[in-house]
């Protein structure tokens, strides 16, 4: 088998083509840009060097003859796009480059896939397309009309391009809605990472709506499990469907969850960290920012119904992790 994986210098996507079967050929693109430190995108390629059948092709999702070129030449029997540019803030400061990456990137990915078609497309969604729904916790079977960032609706726009390719052109392809990814060589962007980072300089960290916010934080080693147990899970028309089977179709796509199932309070998050650190946090406590939303929470049953496999890693135990590689990579 061979695979492509799209972001293979992004923290899930380096962890993926890390823990994925040896015996698989993996060719991992990206375009290593600048939107956190290039150092820590190189580190995690040199770790994936030592593993034999892993070919890494600096390449932007964006740039449509090298990706066309690419699905022609490898011939891939699956694809996982987890490639995109990331951040709900930074989406409010920088919208084209969403529209460039995450529009135009899967669309690219979309018509290689059209060309070169392959036993199934995955592709990585996100909790934000919920938006402002109010009813929890979160379902694949709810309407997500109502993102609050450009990101989101980048995101949603992602799932509804697969399912027109799905229809026209009978592509399986699968949606993974990840929800709040952390562990260790994680994004420098993401709140747990900043924490830290203020936290150990003894700086004070910005709590935002006054801490009364909660998150359904995943440990990265469980979404890609539910990745790889995906792979061979490729979905299939449901010629009975009916409009309410929102993340289901009779074309062979389907939407899933990835999420720990258990929201925990942003106060609580940091005590973790603090705990593990061994220092405690200075906070500034400060309204809600434009973009973010109030709670998030998977409901990952269809995940557990169709591949028997939920998120279990506790939050203690992988911001334990996280702690221990982050004092070891920055020498603390």
């Amino acid at each position: 088998m061979k695979i492509l994986i799209t972001g293979a210098a992004g923290f899930i996507g380096s962890r993926l083509s890390m823990l994925i079967d040896k015996d698989i050929e993996i060719v991992g693109i990206d375009n290593l840009n600048n939107y956190y430190d290039v150092s820590l995108k190189e580190e995690r390629l040199n770790k994936l060097k030592k593993r034999n059948k892993f070919r890494f092709i600096k390449m932007d999702l964006a740039d449509k003859e090298s990706i066309l070129e690419l699905f022609s030449k490898e011939k891939f029997d699956v694809v996982i796009h987890l490639g995109a540019q990331a951040g709900v803030r930074y989406s409010i400061e920088n919208p084209y480059a969403y529209i460039d990456s995450n529009i135009m990137g899967m669309m690219n990915i979309l018509e290689g896939v059209r060309h070169n078609p392959v036993k199934h497309l995955l592709y990585a969604s996100s909790s934000s397309v919920y938006g402002g729904n109010k009813k929890i916790p979160f379902s694949t079977e709810d309407n997500v009309d109502h993102p609050v960032s450009l990101y989101a609706a980048t995101k949603k726009s992602n799932e509804l391009m697969a399912h027109t390719y799905s229809n026209l052109y009978n592509i399986p392809t699968t949606g993974l809605r990840f929800f709040t990814v952390y562990g260790p060589m994680g994004r420098p962007d993401m709140a747990y990472f900043g924490f830290t980072n203020k936290i150990v300089k003894g700086q004070p960290i910005d709590v935002y709506n006054n801490g009364d916010m909660m998150r359904d934080f995943t440990y990265v080693d469980d979404i890609v499990e539910g990745i790889i147990r995906l792979i061979n899970q490729p979905p299939k028309e449901n010629p009975s469907w009916e409009e309410n089977q929102i993340s289901e179709s009779w074309a062979p796509y389907k939407i899933y969850n990835i999420g720990n199932n258990n929201p925990v309070k942003l106060l609580e998050f940091i005590a973790i960290i603090e705990k593990h650190l061994g220092i405690e946090a200075q906070k500034n406590f400060k309204p809600m920012q434009p973009g973010d939303v109030q709670k998030t929470y998977a409901d990952t049953s269809d995940l557990e119904n169709d591949i028997g496999f939920k998120p279990s890693t506790s939050l203690d135990e992988g911001l334990k992790k996280f702690v221990d590689w982050y004092k070891e990579y920055y020498k603390i």
